[in-house]
């Protein structure tokens, strides 16, 4: 759990994590959401039941209405981000319709790792799309949203893409996480991957810092 600028939050002493786990390739349960809670960041206990089935890699917002939670809907292509609303964020009503789907030249095939802010009065949410069809890439997108239900995508996407000229994050750019430093900069750290064949899932962490200035 994290307050609207990134930061952790704690709830009576303890930090909660919203978490996704799965049964793959056995026929067991699919990719869904569950929670913990830790006293140290380290050590996490109280594991819940299944809060969302077919769901995969969360972020949540505690607002002065509740909570809000963003997340990917896997399965058949394409995969959506869907949205949830919680009063306990245990018991989630999840919203209707998708509120991110693939709309962008440059995007294929899934929206995933949404990384949700709530800066201003203004939801900025931070996700990863394949670049191309083959599956051998993939980068960041940026989206607004008044509501965190409705989305405007920055028409320059994607902001964050695999750089050739660093074999360490040659490929791949997902698995983010953004938050919003005392200066009013905005930090990300992202996973990347090396050139095919990919012999790991993902190869290192790195991280950039966004100014405030567009290029």
């Amino acid at each position: 759990l994290r307050d609207a600028r990134g930061n952790v939050l704690r709830e009576d002493g303890k930090m909660r994590m919203w978490f996704t786990s799965a049964t793959l390739g056995g026929g067991g349960p699919p990719h869904a959401i569950q929670q913990a809670v830790s006293l140290d960041g380290v050590k996490w206990t109280d594991v819940s039941p299944i809060q969302i089935s077919r769901a995969y890699c969360p972020t949540v917002v505690k607002t002065p209405h509740g909570y809000m939670m963003w997340y990917t809907e896997p399965g058949r292509y394409p995969w959506v981000i869907r949205h949830a609303t919680s009063p306990d964020g245990r018991t989630w009503s999840v919203t209707e319709e998708p509120v991110l789907t693939i709309s962008q030249p440059w995007e294929h095939d899934l929206q995933i790792y949404p990384c949700v802010l709530h800066i201003d009065g203004v939801y900025l949410m931070w996700y990863a799309s394949y670049l191309e069809k083959n599956h051998e890439t993939t980068a960041i997108g940026f989206a607004a949203s008044t509501d965190g239900i409705t989305w405007h995508k920055h028409p320059r996407n994607p902001i964050l893409r695999p750089d050739l000229s660093r074999p360490w994050e040659s490929h791949y750019v997902s698995s983010h996480s953004v938050m919003q430093l005392d200066d009013g900069r905005f930090r990300i750290w992202y996973a990347s991957r090396k050139a095919p064949p990919f012999h790991n899932l993902y190869f290192a962490i790195n991280t950039a810092v966004w100014n405030g200035r567009e290029k």
